[in-house]
């Protein structure tokens, strides 16, 4: 199976191209107070993903109630200027470094869609954030559901149909065990897990998944997979010019 064999990458964003464990992490040591400042990285992450838990709605303008749960159950700064402030955060999540120069690459030779949990208003602003590469996008707001929920999956197959790609030209390029690799797979989608937090202990502002699933591809940043595509092509040209 060779990368360059596909003709659409569909990308989970958040946790993939942007870096939503360094935005969370840093608005809450800024805005948190002292206590907040001094918390350890699993110390905030697992209030943070209690709190979505509870507070599922759209990441536009439910992540400030997340800030509240999360303040509330670990004694920071929590009145609703603060929370107002973690939630306009949220909508300046970073990219990863290698994010908008590997998408760049990658537009090149594949069609990219953007497949998110995130609402429309969020997923503009990172779409911006990553130069705005993509060919098309899938936000909650269309298909009134999140990953992992196979129903996402079923309404991007569908979109994608229309404009002419079946689901086996399709790469699903995730960060994600649990949102993402695992329901792709079960699905019966080649997945490539961009693995961003290779080397560190457990699973960070992630959800845990139940079985980790094994990709069919596997990188550790979406550098690497742009590379492999390249290396990929640079072979064929050379295979066609020894012919």
């Amino acid at each position: 199976m060779k990368l360059t064999e596909f003709k659409v990458m569909t990308f989970d964003v958040v946790g993939t191209l942007i870096d939503f464990e360094m935005g969370v992490l840093n608005a809450v040591r800024a805005l948190g107070g002292e206590k907040a400042a001094a918390a350890s990285d699993d110390q905030i992450f697992e209030p943070y993903k209690r709190g979505r838990d509870k507070f599922y709605g759209r990441s536009s303008f439910a992540m400030k109630d997340v800030y509240l749960s999360l303040a509330t159950e670990c004694g920071f700064v929590k009145d609703a200027a603060t929370a107002e402030a973690f939630q306009l955060a949220v909508l300046r999540w970073p990219a990863f470094s290698d994010s908008v120069e590997a998408l760049a690459r990658l537009r090149k030779n594949f069609r990219l869609v953007a497949m998110t949990n995130a609402d429309r208003t969020a997923f503009s602003a990172y779409s911006d954030t990553l130069g705005n590469p993509f060919h098309d996008s899938v936000t909650c707001d269309e298909t009134g559901c999140a990953k992992p929920n196979p129903q996402f999956f079923a309404f991007n197959k569908g979109r994608q149909s229309a404009s002419g790609f079946k689901q086996s030209e399709i790469l699903h390029v995730a960060q994600s065990q649990h949102h993402d690799i695992g329901v792709a797979k079960e699905l019966g989608y080649t997945t490539c897990w961009i693995e961003r937090r290779q080397g560190l202990k457990g699973f960070g502002g992630t959800p845990e998944p139940k079985i980790l699933t094994k990709p069919d591809f596997h990188f550790s940043s979406l550098k690497q997979l742009a590379d492999a595509v390249d290396a990929e092509l640079a072979a064929g040209v050379q295979t066609a010019s020894a012919a």
